[in-house]
Parts: C-alpha cells; structure tokens; sequence
C-alpha cells in the first residue's frame, strides 16, 4: 500500500491514544435498541459528552442517520458541525468516517426503500442494480455519508437461515456478477463499499445464524469466495468486513490465513477491513478464544481486522493496556491506522475545506428517480412460478384481495429496511415514504374486496369464514402470503431470524387451501425474505397461479398490480432453488451428481422449481446455437419471441466438465442475459466466456482448467436444456488474475 507523505506525517505526530482512536467506531442515539446481535449487553457512552468521548479524535461515527428517525436535512446539519467540531477542538483535527447500512437502499428514515439483494438475483440485471446503487451512494454523499455496510456477497446454501433475505443467489457467479455491479454504482458516487460477510459465513450449521462452518478448502475457495474476489478485482471495492463465524473451529475475525494471508495477499486487497458489529468482542463472549476484551484485540488486530465496528469494547482501553505492556506491538496499531488515514485521505475527509460548504436546506432521498428504479427493478424480480391462464387478470373483474401480506407496507420490505430495522422500536411513526400495498395498488384497476383472512404467524383462523365469503363473491381471489423480516426474533425471516421449517408460517398454508377449495380461481403471492417449499401449491390441486416476489420495496405493490393486471409480462428468474422440504439437502442446482436423486436413498432433493425457472406472459424458442472456444468460450443463439406479447427472456448459458480429477457440478452458470423482444421479433446473444468459468481447485490445490471434453448449452433453467447440448473441448490451463474477467454479452438483430 503506497502511503503518502500527509497520512505519514500524522501517524508520527500521534499518540497511543490517538491513534487507537481512530480504529474504533462511536455508535451515537443507540438508547439500548438492540439492532445489533447482543448490542445491549455491549458497552454503551455511560453518560459522557460527545466532546470527551471525542477528545482523541475518532475514526467511525456509527450510524448517524440509521439508527433513530431523525430529520435528514436537520441532520445533515448537525454532522456538519459536529466534523467541524472535531477538525477545530482535536489536537490531529482529524475528522469522523461516516458509515450506514444501505443494503436495501440507504438505511434511513424518509429515504428510498428498494427490492432486497434476493430480488436483485432474481432480476439477473447486473445494470439496473449499478444503477439503482449509484442513486443509494449519490444520496448518502449530500448527507455527509462515506462508506456503505454493502453489498452481502455470501452464497445460500442453506434456505433456513434468516439472512437469506439479504444474500442475492446460491450461484457465485451471479453474486457476483451483481454485487460487482452494486459496488461499482455506490464507489462510482464516492461511496466506499463493504463486502461482507469474508468469509463463507452463509455456510452456517443448520441454517442458524453464527452457528459454526464446517466447509473444506475447496468450496470455500470455489464457491465462497469467488464473489468477493470479483467484486475487489473488477469492482474495486474499497473495504471488507468479517465473517462472524468460525470455520473448522477457527473464529474468522482471529484468523490472519484469511484475512491478511488470502485477502491482501493472494487477492491484493489494499483497504481497510472493519469488524462485523460487536465481532471483536465476540471473540471472547461468543466464541470463547479470548479470556478477556484485550486478548480478544490482541487476536482481531494480528489476523487483520483494522476498525473495531460499532465502538470501541475491545479496540480502546483493553488493547492500550496491551501494548504499553509490551504484549501487542505497536507496529499491528501503526498498519491499521495508516490504512484508515488513507482512505480518509482517499475520501478527501484531509482537505482543508473539506466541511467548509453548510449541508443543504432540504434533502429529498426519494426523489422519482429513486422511484422509477424502485419500480423497474421490482418488476424485474418478480417470478412467475405457476400460471393456468389466470394470470393476467381479466379486465373488469372483481378481485377478493386476502391475506396478511395484502395491505401491510412492511411486507414489501426486507429485514435492513429502515422501517423493520428500526421503526420497529418506534411503533406510531410513519415509515415516510411513499408505499402503496397490493391491496392499494390493485384497488387501482380492479373492484377490490378486501379481506385479512389470518396473520403471519400464529394460530388464529377467526378470519378465514370472511376471506372464504369474500373469495366466494369475486371472479377472482388474490391471496397474498409470507413473511415479516424483523431481527432476532422479531418476525419470520431476517438477521437472527432462522427457521427450523421451510412451510409458511403460522395458518398461511390452510388459508390458502381453504379459498381454493370455494372454486374462485386463485392467484397466490408470495411476500418472502427466502424460498419455501411449496410443492403442495405448485402441483394438482393448488392455487391457479402462483407469483414469488422477495420483499420488492416500496414501488413491489405498484409493480405486483402492473405483473398481475397484465401491463408488465413477468421475467424474474429464481435466483435460488425452490426446495422440497427443509430436509431436502443438498437442494441447490449447483451439487454433483452424488448430490442428487438416486435409487441408494428415500430422500429427494430435486428441487420443486430449479434455479433459474420463471415463466413469461410471452413465449421463446431458440434455434442455431454454436459454441466454439479457443482463448475463451463463444456461445451463440438466436431466441425469437413467438408470442402476440412482448416480453423479457432471460438467456441463460451452462456448461458442465464431463470428466475431471474432482467430481464437478451437473450444471453450472457460464453466463446470462435478459433479452427483451417484441412480438415475433428475433435477436442472436453472444456470450464470450472466459476459459476460467470451467476452472476449479484440483486435488494439489491449484485453480486451473482441466483439458477434456465439456458440454456447454442454454437452459431455460438450470434443470431444463432449452436446445441441444454441443460438447466442446477445454484446454488445460492454470489461472491467473488476468483470467477472472467478467462474461461479455452482445445483443445483436437476427439475420
């Protein structure tokens, strides 16, 4: 890391004091809410003034916007001061980092409310989530925000985990692929992205939340962490944060093989790496390594955590009382500290004017801009699981809109939105946007009768007789189904959140078995933070349509009507698989075939929808494919709208390694592209691949690509050969960086 002369000379002036205070974060408003894990059992200001706290300097303010409801322009103002404060009264005159949550937009109350990171996935649209993260950056710029708590690059693995609703896909590539895209859209506003959480964190025992991993070498390095090396070497991403679990019995935030060895060495990873909220003392509470708060920095220091996250429990007096006893070596202090100078500096928090301009008088954080990609990329998640003909719904018709879902505003939102994150502490304040439910929406364009029919959770059935009458009256019953995200243990999905089943919670299911047995066609809509099993409403005898939207924002019940009411065809592909029941493991696509259904045991894991299933108002054939390689894999096919529709059709390229020194997947994602046509119109998609998308870690440990046959072949979905598999011949090959390069796509009219 290059240092310049102005961060050199400030570490040289510095006190202990001061420069372990600049390592630390201040968590200010917090007044024991706990939106944190155990944040109330952390330390806390005890009573003193922001100036004493202060008085060193500091390196992170903690959520200034995110963690009450504050006005943001009279906000703004207030830092504003408070920066000048710090560069006036400190001796360094060192300014704070400001950092927030932004995973669904920025977490703050009044600011846009985006689709969650599992409807990105569902999206496929690499460009529409750029865009819809460079309006998040530009926001949290004007409020003297620095850096974002985004993008979740963990890999699902295991649907009863409650921080699904966060994660984009089970497939690494289009993790990847996406949060690159969100990464370079918030930097791209002078926003600096977290990636978290390093590493394989999704991989938890069961499914339950800081559980421990038990996960080998090879699928840490070949599913866990290709999204973050995409997302630092072609996004740039300027921070990283800690895994709170422990892989193998070694907790992540101690560990200087993956933090310092993989990370900056093998990734060249220049920025700074800050903890995962309350990770450094965890390694003393939750994990039991450290025997108190200053062997745990002692530990979290040496593996390479640079910033203590929210505040200083461990990173202050416990660590000062380490080094001036001569057990941690300053020099472990002097590296952190330059790398957060740096990238202060890199901010331009060092510049002379810096805060000379006032923050401005009014603030708007959802302008129609934030709308219309709230609205296009909630469109474009919405999947289509099931549709007899009922879907799109008849102009005219009277539509019975049930369920507990159907006119709550935070349904539409996932667990790090502002209003279940937060507002949940504050119960009478509005949530401060715009946010119409599908009750709402669909009252739009139809005569609507309206019916709660059950909650989420619990036992009550005292409304099914009116949801029943009310189906009974309509041409039509639009039941509306799912989850509420919430944090540990404040809903059915979201952080700390976990599920011991994967059927809808409480009497959701009976509900809906109970309108579908009046007669009245039924389109069931499911409102979810991650996949249920639902093979008893996708089979003979369910619902007549069927609709999965993950927590699509605060435009989901405008575009849910659009989708349903027929003005927008449907084109959401699952970005994970539909499991048949929680037990159903392995129920990912991307297994091997020892992995899969078989004749040695009475489990099936096939998947009730695979991934990347969806279906269309429209409809595609694909004629002339062709794959050849040589330096990289060229694909090409030509995909024709045959429909009287237009629509949206997502293209998507497998391949699969025939024979290897390793067993390989049976499908695996080479790349993908939505395609839009009109009716009867043809384009040809080019896919260029780079040879390292067939590439995996052989048995001596080396990422290389194996010479022998593969088939290659495009799928309407991950189980689903849409065309005639070619078989091409790989060259061997040993990677390199110079190999990671994204797929290039080229969209051109057909001949």
């Amino acid at each position: 890391m290059t240092v310049s002369t102005r961060v050199q000379d400030l570490l040289a002036r510095m006190t202990l004091d001061e420069k372990v205070a600049q390592l630390v974060g201040f968590w200010l408003d917090q007044d024991g809410e706990v939106v944190a894990p155990l944040a109330d059992e952390m330390a806390t200001a005890d009573g003193r003034s922001l100036a004493d706290i202060t008085r060193h300097g500091i390196g992170h303010f903690t959520r200034v916007y995110g963690t009450r409801p504050v006005d943001p322009a009279a906000r703004a103002a207030w830092l504003v001061d408070e920066q000048r404060r710090l560069v006036r009264e400190t001796r360094l005159g060192i300014p704070a980092l400001v950092h927030e949550e932004c995973l669904t937009g920025l977490a703050a109350w009044k600011a846009a409310t985006f689709p969650t990171p599992l409807a990105w996935g569902a999206s496929f649209d690499a460009a529409l989530v750029e865009e819809m993260a460079t309006s998040i950056g530009e926001s949290m710029r004007r409020l003297g925000v620095h850096q974002g708590l985004a993008p979740v690059l963990d890999v699902v693995r295991d649907p009863r985990w409650g921080r699904v609703d966060e994660c984009i896909s089970e497939d690494p590539y289009l993790v990847g692929t996406v949060g690159t895209a969100y990464v370079r859209g918030l930097q791209a506003a002078g926003v600096h992205a977290t990636l978290k959480h390093f590493l394989g964190y999704s991989a938890s025992q069961a499914g339950r939340n800081h559980a421990p991993v038990h996960a080998g070498p090879r699928e840490i390095a070949d599913v866990f962490l290709p999204p973050f090396e995409m997302a630092l070497r072609d996004g740039g991403a300027k921070s990283v944060m800690n895994s709170y679990t422990e892989i193998d019995g070694v907790p992540v935030a101690s560990s200087p093989e993956l933090l310092t060895d993989l990370l900056r060495g093998e990734l060249g990873f220049e920025g700074v790496v800050v903890a995962d909220y309350f990770a450094v003392a965890f390694l003393e509470k939750t994990h039991a390594l450290a025997a108190d708060r200053g062997e745990a920095a002692a530990l979290a220091l040496a593996a390479g955590i640079d910033v203590e996250l929210p505040s200083g429990d461990a990173y202050l007096e416990p660590l000062i009382e380490k080094v001036r006893a001569g057990e941690v070596p300053e020099s472990l202090v002097d590296r952190a500290v330059l790398r957060v100078l740096a990238q202060k500096e890199e901010l331009g928090l060092l510049d002379a004017e810096a805060f000379d301009a006032d923050a401005p008088a009014t603030i708007d954080l959802d302008t129609p801009r934030h709308r219309d990609i709230a609205r296009r990329l909630a469109e474009e998640s919405v999947v289509l699981l099931a549709n007899d003909g009922a879907l799109p719904l008849a102009p005219g018709a009277r539509v019975a809109v049930i369920g507990p879902n159907a006119d709550r505003a935070e349904a539409l939102q996932g667990c790090y939105s502002f209003a279940n994150h937060v507002l949940a502490h504050h119960p009478g304040t509005p949530i401060g946007v715009e946010m119409p439910t599908v009750r709402e929406a669909l009252a739009g364009a139809f005569e609507v009768e309206y019916a709660l029919g059950c909650e989420v959770e619990g036992t009550d059935r005292s409304g099914f007789a009116e949801a029943e009458a009310a189906a009974s009256a309509a041409d039509v019953a639009v039941v509306v189904v799912g989850d509420q995200a919430g944090l540990f243990g404040r809903g059915t999905v979201g952080e700390g959140n976990d599920a011991e089943s994967l059927d809808l919670p409480g009497v959701q299911r009976e509900l809906v078995e109970r309108l579908v047995a009046t007669g009245t066609p039924v389109v069931m809509v499911l409102l979810t933070g991650r996949p249920y099993a639902l093979d008893w409403a996708l089979g003979a005898g369910g619902p007549a349509a069927v609709v999965q939207a993950f927590f699509p924002g605060e435009e989901g019940g405008s575009a849910l009507a659009r989708i349903l009411s027929g003005a927008v065809s449907p084109s959401g592909r699952l970005p994970v698989s539909l499991p048949r029941s929680a037990g159903a493991q392995p129920y990912g696509y991307l297994h091997p075939p020892l992995a899969g259904p078989s004749g040695v045991t009475s489990t099936d894991s096939t998947p009730v929808r695979p991934f990347g299933f969806g279906l269309s108002y429209a409809s595609f054939e694909y004629s002339e494919f062709a794959c050849s390689v040589a330096e990289s894999i060229t694909a090409r096919v030509t995909v024709t709208n045959t429909s009287d529709v237009a629509g949206v059709e997502v293209v998507q390229l497998y391949g699969h390694d025939v024979a290897a020194s390793i067993t390989r997947p049976v499908a695996q994602l080479l790349g993908f592209a939505r395609v839009p046509l009109d009716a009867g119109e043809s384009r040809v998609v080019t896919f260029d691949a780079p040879l390292s998308r067939f590439a995996f870690h052989d048995r001596s440990m080396e990422r290389v690509v194996e010479a022998g046959a593969a088939e290659v072949w495009i799928g309407s979905d991950a189980a689903t050969d849409a065309i005639p598999r070619v078989t091409i011949e790989l060259p061997q090959r040993a990677i390199t960086a110079a190999d990671r390069r994204l797929v290039e796509v080229t969209l051109s009219e057909a001949r």
